[in-house]
């Protein structure tokens, strides 16, 4: 009560949330979330509804692997569900240095150090190697979790246009005296439209300048090179990239990431990389999923896997051209499909799932404004006929509204 005797309303101070989400609704571009019933299949369920799943990063299918399965069971039975501390107090176990083990191995590197997410891998990487007194050049396109560890590695941030080795050049001219260090940082596959990074041309730019050179391989694990190593090994740019992140979520079938390179990079990210330092670590189901992902790729069996992603992107891109689709970007299993306006590219998704097709519209501030699209994920796991009904559902859905 005041000293008049009236009540006070009290103001909710998070009222500014409501008021812009209510906005977002307003504008048609703040969908719910889609709930998955069973697994994660290239035909599954979301919401009550069997839709063919055009929106998993599964590219491999590994997700309901029988193998992967048995590793995860075998390994809760031997050694629990949890691993109970951070790797650097209790929480470190035979298994987690074993996977590390068995990655740098497949990457062809001295070692790795498994993080608990992708994520956490390129933003903890990035902070801990560079300081204020530093500096990061970085395609425009590059994924969040690098944009925020540069940030918070507090370095100075410079950015070239996508893909443009020249721009990147002029950068590096411009600050050639520079006293801090310098890394090039890009993604090695782009994630919005499924292009590939110029690799060659840049690890060129860091030896002729004397840059760390670092590449982001979520997209490009389990997908490009030789059983799916990624692209140093596609490029053939081996020993030339300082630092190697790849991820354990999307081919790999499970969950985490990981940063591959010199003994000395991994043991100095051991000690200051700061999700490793304070996160618990994977439990062993998860440990000893992703151990048996990579003794998969790492065989015959895996390499078919691979061939057969390709295969059928190759199927599905053909089959769009068909109807009229362009994507001139994309080089890989991922299809965008450009709408442009955020509502119109919701609408868009929204109409494709009633009619039974899976393909979630991505919009600001995943991309910049007035660059939303559709994007199509390809699968090794899925079938043809799968692929060309899609075909068919986007080409008739996507011509009343202007699509194509």
């Amino acid at each position: 009560m005041s000293e008049t005797g009236a009540m006070t309303t009290k103001r909710n101070p998070l009222e500014y949330v409501t008021e812009a989400l209510n906005e977002l609704r307003a504008k048609g571009v703040a969908p719910k979330l889609r709930v998955l019933e069973g697994e994660q299949k290239p035909v599954c369920v979301f919401d009550g509804r069997e839709v063919i799943n055009l929106a998993s990063n599964n590219y491999l299918g590994l997700t309901s692997d029988k193998r992967l399965r048995k590793a995860s069971i075998e390994a809760v039975r031997k050694l629990g569900v949890g691993a109970g501390a951070v790797r650097t107090i209790a929480g470190t176990m035979k298994l987690h240095m074993d996977l590390e083990e068995q990655i740098a191995k497949f990457k062809n590197v001295e070692a790795c150090v498994v993080f608990q997410s992708g994520f956490t891998a390129n933003a903890g990487t990035v902070s801990a190697v560079l300081g204020k007194e530093d500096l990061i050049i970085s395609d425009e396109l590059n994924h969040a979790s690098i944009i925020d560890g540069a940030r918070l590695s507090k370095a100075t941030i410079k950015v070239f246009k996508h893909k443009d080795v020249a721009d990147c050049e002029r950068i590096l001219q411009e600050h050639a005296s520079f006293p801090g260090k310098k890394l090039i940082i890009t993604d090695g596959v782009f994630s919005m439209d499924g292009d590939i990074a110029p690799l060659p041309e840049l690890c060129d730019l860091a030896e002729k300048y004397g840059c760390i050179m670092m590449v982001d391989d979520a997209h490009a694990s389990g997908v490009l090179g030789r059983g799916g190593r990624g692209t140093v090994d596609h490029h053939q740019c081996h020993g030339r990239v300082h630092i190697q992140v790849g991820t354990l979520s999307k081919a790999i079938g499970s969950m985490g990431g990981y940063v591959c390179g010199s003994r000395d990079l991994i043991d100095f990210l051991y000690l200051r990389a700061r999700p490793f330092l304070f996160s618990t670590s994977h439990p062993p189901a998860t440990a000893a999923a992703c151990a048996a992902a990579f003794a998969l790729l790492d065989s015959p069996d895996g390499e078919k896997l691979v061939k057969k992603l390709w295969a059928n992107t190759k199927f599905f891109k053909r089959e769009l051209k068909k109807r009229g689709f362009q994507f001139k970007t994309s080089e890989t299993p991922i299809v965008p499909i450009h709408v442009g306006d955020g509502a119109k590219a919701y609408e868009f998704s929204r109409k494709l799932f009633e009619a039974g097709v899976f393909a979630p519209a991505v919009a600001y501030p995943t991309v910049a404004e007035g660059k939303a699209r559709l994007r199509a994920m390809v699968s090794a796991a899925h079938k043809r006929e799968h692929l060309l009904k899609a075909a068919n559902i986007l080409a008739e859905v996507a011509k009343p509204l202007g699509i194509a």
